[in-house]
């Protein structure tokens, strides 16, 4: 989002990056799951605060790029800017070249980049052609956007750095459905089903088992015999082997059959590295597609079923604290980390809410629907204003829960 400073009104300069709730697609098939310490090796202090601030650092190169998107684009359509700040809040750092103030601010919940349409101290009259406000449509749709596709591109990159770096993972497709979990006691524990085997084959679900398919036949055939093929590892061999076993599924209280296990499909992660730039340009074209896709996916889910998945949406807080696991676990992970967040980033930026981008685009657009005629600067405000405030409250909201989550203020608490 871009702020305009507004007076006398209380100056409001809010981009709402790390503060808006936004999900941290837990279920990304490429992010590292954290790793736990064995309690005999306690973590090392300085490796942890070079994890937090390897982590921070991305976070803050993310807010760079977005915010540079948006100066960058005014700068080329000649607008005037007055302030470009990461952070908010009191000024840490800061110094003017000419009429722009650049800062470090104590509160790192993201930037924003001033204009000084509403600013009677700025020297520039109220119909001055190279105000912000006063820009035709496409020059403001331009500067509003600049920020997302900052971090679109920026997204891209870092997908191109890895794959001429470390590599991309690819997913091989292996045969039939892997059983990560076996629950004790349960109907798949009696027949003999193990963790780790692979459901090779079973009658109805030719030519092979999926996921979906398996889960519908089992819920359709409750207390009846199910033959299935299982794949499993050998005792004290390398070699896996396949063994016939007999699956009578339990009955739910919907009169649904069960099992008691976890399902996923089966497959083999293994890291490509490019032969020369076309194919890492193939590979990162590829694997940004397949990240935006699961990006905006699960943004979606999270917005159609908010209630059951309110709990899954963190704030920066949570977001440093997971990017610091995946820094200590493996420091390619950082890539994806990396490239993740800006999509992330880009999503939420996109959607039509007040202080987002993508609210003050849908101001612009409903103007130009209305034959150019501007909307009311009060009403203009207030709107602002208003998801300027809700913003603010999320995101402190978001910060004090995930601190209070974090395992060592639970230790301390």
């Amino acid at each position: 989002m871009i702020t305009t400073h507004l007076s006398p009104t209380p100056k409001l300069p809010f981009h709402s990056h790390l503060a808006v709730p936004f999900s941290l697609t837990r279920r990304h098939r490429h992010l590292a799951k954290p790793v736990s310490v064995p309690a005999a090796a306690p973590p090392d202090p300085l490796a942890s605060v070079e994890s937090v601030v390897s982590a921070a650092s991305v976070l803050a190169a993310i807010v760079l790029v977005h915010e540079s998107g948006h100066f960058l684009a005014a700068a080329s359509r000649g607008i005037h800017i007055s302030q470009f700040s990461i952070g908010f809040g009191p000024a840490l750092a800061r110094f003017r070249v000419g009429p722009v103030e650049y800062s470090l601010r104590a509160i790192p919940l993201g930037g924003y980049v001033g204009f000084p349409d509403d600013d009677p101290e700025s020297g520039f009259a109220p119909d001055d052609p190279d105000l912000l406000r006063n820009r035709p449509v496409p020059d403001r749709l331009l500067v509003v956007s600049a920020g997302v596709a900052a971090n679109l591109a920026f997204a891209f990159l870092i997908v191109c750095a890895q794959a001429l770096t470390v590599g991309v993972p690819v997913q091989a497709q292996l045969p039939g459905v892997l059983v990560p979990e076996v629950l004790p006691g349960s109907a798949a524990a009696r027949a003999g089903i193990l963790p780790g085997d692979v459901i090779l084959a079973v009658p109805g679900a030719a030519p092979e088992p999926s996921v979906p398919v398996l889960v519908d036949l089992i819920k359709a055939s409750p207390s009846k015999k199910v033959p299935i093929t299982v794949s499993r590892t050998a005792p004290g061999a390398g070699d896996r082997q396949s063994v016939e076993l007999t699956l009578v599924p339990d009955t739910s209280a919907d009169g649904t059959g069960r099992i008691g296990v976890q399902l996923s499909p089966n497959f083999l992660v293994r890291r490509v590295r490019p032969q020369n730039l076309a194919d890492a340009t193939v590979l990162a074209v590829r694997e940004f597609t397949l990240l935006t896709g699961t990006v905006f996916d699960g943004l979606r889910q999270t917005l159609l079923n908010f209630s059951q998945s309110a709990e899954k949406v963190s704030g920066p807080v949570a977001i440093i604290a997971v990017g610091a696991e995946v820094a200590r676990s493996s420091a390619d992970g950082l890539f994806q980390f990396a490239a993740v967040i800006n999509l992330n980033l880009a999503a939420i930026n996109l959607l039509p809410l007040p202080a987002l981008d993508g609210g003050t685009l849908a101001l612009i657009l409903l103007e130009a629907a209305r034959g150019g005629r501007k909307i009311p600067r009060e009403v203009e405000q207030g709107i602002m204003s208003s998801g300027i405030l809700v913003v603010l409250m999320v995101g402190i909201f978001l910060i004090v829960r995930d601190t209070l989550n974090l395992d060592f203020i639970k230790e301390i608490l």
